[in-house]
């Protein structure tokens, strides 16, 4: 008895296939990492920590630059967004004072701010925090929620139209829990 064998050639192009694919498998298993410094490894693994990044915002453009900043930096780790709107009740007042108009405007600033992050496909959460000062009511909501990282947006003339870094600004530097990134609209 003879046995004659046949070659189909579906057969083949799926032995083909097979054959290729291991062999992609395997060249990807076994590449190896260009080699990068301690120094460089360490800085990239210092970012990859930051699951929940807090975003004050006003609904200002710059501000909203900054709900932007920060959804970039939440893409690659897909961390969450933490929108925050600051009222500041002045010290005549009790915190839990009745402030109709700041809260409408808080309403919508943080609702603008939440449809900037759904454009990125980002969870967000939205809060309203009541403090005597903007910084204060940012450390607190800061501290509350864990946050890993701080971005703000920054205006080019400062608060209140002055030079410089401002009040909020300064009290980031000197008493966040976290790191901060600050982003400085030019003018």
């Amino acid at each position: 008895m003879s046995a004659t064998l046949t070659l189909a050639p579906a057969g083949i192009f799926i032995a083909l296939v097979f054959l290729t694919s291991m062999g992609l498998l395997l060249w990807w298993m076994f590449r190896l990492p260009r080699p990068v410094s301690a120094e460089v490894a360490r800085a990239r693994r210092s970012l990859d920590v930051a699951r929940v990044i807090l975003v004050p915002t006003t609904g200002s453009a710059y501000s909203q630059r900054g709900v932007e900043l920060a959804c970039r930096l939440a893409q690659e780790q897909q961390a969450a967004i933490l929108l925050v709107y600051v009222i500041e009740v002045p010290r005549t007042l009790p915190l839990e004072a009745p402030l109709a108009a700041a809260e409408r405007e808080a309403g919508e600033a943080l609702q603008t701010g939440e449809a900037v992050v759904q454009l990125h496909n980002l969870p967000a959460r939205t809060i309203i925090q009541r403090a005597r000062t903007a910084g204060d009511g940012i450390i607190a909501a800061a501290q509350d929620h864990r946050a890993d990282l701080i971005v703000t947006g920054l205006s080019a003339r400062g608060e209140r139209g002055h030079l410089g870094w401002g009040r909020t600004a300064d009290t980031l530097l000197r008493r966040a829990p976290c790191e901060v990134i600050f982003d400085r609209v030019p003018q």
